[in-house]
C-alpha cells in the first residue's frame, strides 16, 4: 500500500513510499482512510523522526475488516480512529477501543478533525471540573484544542477569556461563546478560577499570576519549547495556595472509543463544530505540513485520499 513515510528533511518531511499492509491484531480493526487530520505536534515530530516509525494520529474511513476477537464495528462500517501511528496511509489498524461509529449526517473530513484535539478538550475540561459559572483564562487558543474548549467550556457556562494573537481567530473564538478575546497573557484581567495552559515559556508565570487564590492552573502543553520559571514567593501575589496540575490526554479514566463517540454525537447534534481550515488531497501533504510549520492555515489541515 502507499504511506507517507518521514524523511527528517525540512524542506520534504514526508514521502510517499510503498510499504506493507498492516496486519491487525485480534483486538484491532483494519481501517480504509478516507481522510486524515494533521497535528501541529506531529509536524514537531517530524523534526526528529523516530525511525520505523509513521505518523498520523486522526483518521476517517472504512472498516474493511473487523476485529478478530469480535470487538468493534462487525462489518463495513464509517468510522473516525485515534491510532497512535500510521494512519497516513491507505489502511491502518485501529484499537477497537480507539474507533467510533461515523453516522450519515457527520462527514469524514470533520470526523477526521476530531480525535487528538477534541479528546484534549473534552478530557481537559472533565479534569478541570466544573466551569459553571467560573472565569477560565485559556492560554495558546488559536488552534484546534483552543477552538473545542472555548466551544465546550461556553456550552457548560464558563465565562472564557482566549488569548490568540490572530484577530482573525479571535473573532472566531468570540462566535462560539468566549466572552474575552486578548492578545497576551499579560493584557488578560483575571482573577481566574481556572488556567489551561498549552504555551509554557514566559507565558505561564504570567498566566498564574492572574489565578485566584486556591485557583487550578492545567499546564497541557509547551508550544514556545521554551522551559517555564517559577518563584515559590510569587504565588504570594495572588494564587496563594494554587495548585498547578500537569496533564496529557492518554491519561484518563474514559475510554477513547467513548470519548470519540461523545465527541461525535455532538457533532452531529450540531452543538459542536470541527473547523477545518484546508481540505486538499493527499498528494499535497508535503506543502500542508509546511504551511502548518510556518501557521499559513487556521484550523484543522485534512487531508483525503482519492
Amino acid at each position: 500500500m502507499k504511506a507517507f513515510v518521514p524523511t527528517g528533511d525540512p524542506a520534504e518531511p514526508v514521502v510517499l513510499a510503498d510499504v506493507a499492509e498492516p496486519v491487525p491484531r485480534p483486538g484491532e480493526a483494519l481501517v480504509k482512510v478516507e481522510a486524515f487530520s494533521v497535528n501541529r505536534g506531529e509536524t514537531s515530530k517530524l523534526e526528529k523522526p523516530v525511525p520505523g516509525e509513521r505518523p498520523g494520529k486522526d483518521v476517517a474511513g472504512l472498516v474493511v475488516q473487523p476485529a478478530a476477537d469480535g470487538s468493534g464495528p462487525s462489518g463495513i462500517t464509517r468510522v473516525v480512529g485515534h491510532p497512535m501511528s500510521g494512519g497516513w496511509a491507505e489502511y491502518v489498524a485501529v484499537p477497537t477501543s480507539a474507533l467510533a461509529e461515523l453516522p450519515d449526517g457527520v462527514s469524514v473530513l470533520h470526523g477526521a478533525a476530531l480525535p487528538l484535539a477534541g479528546l484534549t478538550a473534552l478530557r481537559l475540561l472533565r479534569a478541570a471540573g466544573p466551569v459553571l459559572g467560573r472565569r477560565v483564562l485559556l492560554t495558546g487558543a488559536s488552534g484546534g484544542v483552543g477552538h473545542f474548549v472555548t466551544e465546550l467550556a461556553a456550552a457548560a457556562g464558563a465565562q472564557v477569556t482566549a488569548v490568540t494573537r490572530d484577530a482573525e481567530r479571535g473573532a472566531r473564538l468570540a462566535g462560539l461563546g468566549a466572552a474575552e478575546i486578548v492578545h497576551d497573557v499579560a493584557d488578560a484581567r483575571g482573577p481566574y478560577d481556572i488556567v489551561l495552559e498549552s504555551t509554557g515559556g514566559r507565558a505561564l508565570p504570567l498566566a498564574l499570576a492572574r489565578l485566584a487564590r486556591r485557583g487550578t492552573l492545567i499546564w497541557f502543553g509547551q508550544a514556545s519549547r521554551t522551559p517555564a520559571r517559577l518563584d515559590f514567593f510569587d504565588f504570594f501575589a495572588g494564587p496563594e495556595s494554587a495548585v498547578i496540575r500537569h496533564f496529557h490526554y492518554l491519561d484518563a479514566d474514559t475510554r477513547l472509543d467513548d470519548d470519540l463517540a461523545a465527541l461525535v454525537r455532538l457533532t452531529a447534534e450540531g452543538r459542536l463544530h470541527p473547523e477545518i481550515g484546508r481540505v486538499a488531497d493527499w498528494a499535497d501533504t508535503a506543502t500542508t505540513l509546511t504551511d502548518l510549520r510556518d501557521r499559513r492555515i487556521r484550523g484543522k489541515a485534512v487531508l483525503t485520499l482519492s
